[in-house]
């Protein structure tokens, strides 16, 4: 495989222990991918409410009895 790719066994090996799915760094970024889907989330439903709550105003604006 690494011969294939155009890089040293030793090489290939290194990159697997520093960026494969055992590693820290990939274990920050699947953190990192979690935290950003959970707010993208977040942030749908409070935008979401604010819109309902500026409808509601409207309507009542609009119907002041």
């Amino acid at each position: 495989m690494a011969e294939r790719l155009g890089t040293t066994t030793n090489s290939l090996y290194s990159w697997i222990r520093r960026y494969g799915p055992e590693s820290s760094n990939f274990k920050r970024a699947s953190q990192e991918s979690d935290e950003i889907r959970r707010l993208k989330k977040e942030l749908k439903r409070v935008t979401d409410e604010r819109d309902l709550l500026k409808k509601a105003a409207a309507y009542f604006v609009s119907h002041p009895e």
